[in-house]
C-alpha cells in the first residue's frame, strides 16, 4: 500500500499549486491598472474565483489514480491528515492547508456536517493566533519641518510602468489630508507611516494600505490611486475606521492582491479594523473557501457556548423564495430556498440558485451583500424556535432532513445580517429616513450602471449596514439592464382603456415601465418626491434606454467606494 507521507505530498503540492495561481492571476491586477483593461481585470476576477474548486478536481483525479481501490480507506485518511498536518507544522497559512485538505475529504466521502474521524476539526481556536512573524511593509518617519518630503520617498517606492501625473503634488495633497484628518492628535499629528509592500487592487483603483501614527496613537491609513489621461495620481486618502470597513466590506468583489502568505496579512488588517470578523477579511481578500470555514468556525462556538439561545426567524417581511432565520447573538442571517413560490413569482428553486451564483461573480459595486452557500448544515431540532421549525417543514421540505434529533439544511446562503430597509424608514427621524432612501436611489443607480437590474425594488429587499449604506439582498429577480425593453406607459385614448381592470396593451417578458416604480416602492409621499427629485432618471425610460446605449458601447462608468469628501484637492 502506498505510504500515507506520499499522498499527503500530493495534497500539500496541490495547495501550493493552486496558491501559485492564485498569486499568479493576482500579479496580472498590476498590469491591468498600468494598461486600464477594466474588462480584462473582470474576467482576471471570475477566473480566479473557479480556481479553488478546478485544483481541488484535479488533485482528486491524482489522488483516485494514485490510491486506486484504497481511495475510500477511513483508516488511510485518518493516517494521511496526520502526515498532512506534520509536513504543515508551522506553516503561516496553516488554516488555508488545512481548509484545503478538508474540501478534499469531504468530496472523497460526500461528507454531511463534519467528520472529526478524517478531517481538521478545532472550533475553539482563532486562526490568526499563532501569527507572529510581522508582514512586509514600508516604513517612513515624517519630519515636522518637512513633512512632504515622506510622502514624495513612499509614492516613490511604489512604481508603476505609467508615470505619476504629478509626484510632488500628489505627496503634497496627501500630507495636508492627513494633517487636516488628525489634527486632533496635536500640532504636528503625524509622526510615522506604515504600508504593505503589497499593492491592493480592485475594480479601476490601486490601494496602498497601512497605518498611520501620532506619538501616541494611529489611525488606518489607506491611499487610493487612479490612472487617469495624465498617468497616476492620488485620489483619496482614509484614515477613518468606518470608510476602510466599507472598502473592505461584504458588498464588494474580492482585491486582487498578491500576498505571498495571507494569515500574517490578516493580523495585520484587524489592527486597522479590530471589529472586522476574520472570516470577512479572509473573504475580502480573495479566499472565499477559507472565509466560509471561519465563519463556520465562528458561528458554531458561539452556538455551542450558548445553548438558551434559540434560531428564530429574522425581523422583516417574509420572504416568497426565501424562509429567513437567524441567531440574535451573531450577525448573520441563514436563508433556504422554499419549495413552491406564490404568485407572482413565476421562477424556481434551481434558477434562483443559478442567480445567487451569477451574483457570486458579478462586479458587486459595494450594493450586493455577498452570499456563502452552505450545505449540508447540521443543527440540534431543539434548538430551533418551534414556529420557525414548523415553517421549515411545512415550505422548505426539499431542503431539510431531519436525522435524530438534528435538522440538516442540504443547501442554504448565509449573509451578514442587516437592518430591512422598510423597518428602518419606519424607525428612524426624518433625517435619517431621508438618506437612507435617497441612498437607496444611489444603490439602484449604482447598481444599473453596472448593468445589473435588481427586479423587485421593494424596501424589504434592501438593508441597511452599520455604516449606514443601503444593499441589495434579494437576488431571485436580478436581470442584466441590457437584455430588457424599457418602456413608456401608454396613454388610454378611449373610456374602455381607462376603466380597464388589467392593462389594455401588450407587455412582453422583458418589459419594464419606469414611470410606474414609485407605485411599488411603498414609500411615503414626501419620501418618493424626495427620491424622484434627487434621482429622477430611474423613472424615465429615457434615462434607461441611454444606459443601455453605453452598456452596449462597453462603456462601464467607474463607481469609487467612497463618497466624493474623501478626494483630495
Amino acid at each position: 500500500m502506498i505510504q500515507p507521507e506520499a499522498i499527503s505530498k500530493v495534497v500539500r503540492d496541490a495547495f501550493d499549486d493552486y496558491h501559485a495561481r492564485f498569486a499568479a492571476i493576482s500579479r496580472r491586477a498590476k498590469k491591468r491598472f498600468e494598461q486600464r483593461d477594466w474588462t480584462g481585470a473582470r474576467a482576471d476576477a471570475a477566473e480566479r474565483l473557479d480556481l479553488y474548486d478546478l485544483c481541488i478536481d484535479e488533485c482528486r483525479r491524482r489522488l483516485v489514480a494514485l490510491m486506486g481501490l484504497h481511495a475510500h480507506d477511513r483508516a488511510l485518511w485518518r493516517q494521511v491528515r496526520d502526515a498532512f498536518a506534520a509536513s504543515i507544522d508551522g506553516a503561516i497559512d496553516t488554516e488555508l492547508y488545512k481548509t484545503f485538505f478538508n474540501t478534499l475529504a469531504r468530496r472523497f466521502f460526500r461528507t454531511r456536517g463534519l467528520d472529526a474521524d478524517i478531517e481538521f476539526v478545532a472550533l475553539d481556536i482563532e486562526p490568526t493566533d499563532a501569527i507572529t512573524r510581522p508582514v512586509a511593509r514600508h516604513s517612513y518617519a515624517v519630519s515636522p519641518i518637512r513633512p512632504v518630503d515622506a510622502f514624495v520617498r513612499m509614492l516613490g517606492d511604489y512604481r508603476f510602468d505609467v508615470p505619476y501625473a504629478h509626484l510632488a503634488r500628489c505627496a503634497a495633497a496627501i500630507a495636508v489630508r492627513l494633517q487636516d484628518d488628525l489634527a486632533h492628535w496635536g500640532e504636528h499629528p503625524v509622526r510615522a507611516i506604515e504600508l504593505l509592500d503589497t499593492v491592493f487592487y480592485r475594480e479601476r483603483r490601486a490601494y496602498l494600505v497601512g497605518r498611520v501614527f501620532g506619538e501616541h496613537r494611529f489611525s488606518p491609513c489607506v491611499v487610493a490611486l487612479v490612472n487617469g489621461d495624465n498617468g497616476i495620481r492620488a485620489e483619496a486618502v482614509l484614515t477613518r475606521r468606518g470608510d476602510v470597513a466599507q472598502l473592505f466590506g461584504v458588498s464588494r468583489s474580492y482585491f486582487q492582491a498578491d500576498l505571498p502568505t495571507v494569515g500574517d496579512a490578516v493580523v495585520f488588517l484587524r489592527t486597522l479594523l479590530p471589529h472586522k470578523p476574520v472570516d470577512e477579511l479572509y473573504t475580502v481578500l480573495g479566499r472565499a473557501k477559507q472565509g466560509k470555514t471561519e465563519r463556520y468556525r465562528s458561528f458554531f462556538r458561539h452556538f455551542h457556548a450558548n445553548p438558551a439561545e434559540r434560531l428564530v426567524p429574522a425581523e422583516g417581511t417574509p420572504g416568497m423564495v426565501m424562509a429567513v432565520f437567524t441567531l440574535p447573538g451573531q450577525p448573520l442571517v441563514f436563508k433556504v430556498i422554499r419549495d413552491r413560490f406564490a404568485w407572482p413569482k413565476k421562477t424556481t428553486p434551481e434558477e434562483v440558485q443559478a442567480q445567487y451564483e451569477r451574483v457570486f461573480r458579478l462586479d458587486r459595486v459595494g450594493r450586493l451583500l455577498d452570499a456563502q452557500p452552505f450545505r449540508y448544515l447540521r443543527f440540534p431540532a431543539g434548538r430551533f424556535d418551534p414556529a420557525l421549525l414548523a415553517e421549515l417543514r411545512e415550505s422548505c421540505a426539499a431542503s431539510v432532513v431531519e436525522e435524530g434529533d438534528d435538522v440538516v439544511l442540504k443547501l442554504c446562503y448565509v449573509q451578514r445580517r442587516l437592518r430591512p430597509l422598510d423597518l428602518y424608514v419606519r424607525e428612524q427621524g426624518a433625517e435619517a429616513r431621508r438618506e437612507a432612501v435617497l441612498d437607496y436611489g444611489q444603490a439602484i443607480v449604482d447598481l444599473a450602471r453596472n448593468d445589473i437590474f435588481p427586479g423587485d425594488m421593494l424596501l424589504k429587499n434592501f438593508g441597511v449596514s452599520r455604516h449606514r449604506r443601503v444593499v441589495f439582498y434579494d437576488y431571485d429577480e436580478i436581470r442584466s439592464v441590457s437584455e430588457l425593453e424599457f418602456r413608456e406607459w401608454p396613454q388610454a385614448t378611449t373610456y374602455e382603456e381607462q376603466v380597464a381592470a388589467e392593462p389594455w396593451f401588450h407587455v412582453g417578458p422583458q418589459d419594464v415601465f419606469p414611470e410606474r416604480f414609485g407605485q411599488f416602492m411603498g414609500l411615503p409621499a414626501p419620501l418618493l418626491a424626495a427620491l424622484k427629485a434627487t434621482h429622477p432618471g430611474l423613472f424615465q425610460p429615457q434615462w434607461w434606454r441611454g444606459l443601455q446605449a453605453q452598456l452596449r458601447e462597453g462603456q462601464l462608468p467607474d463607481t469609487p467606494p467612497y463618497p466624493d469628501a474623501l478626494r483630495l484637492a
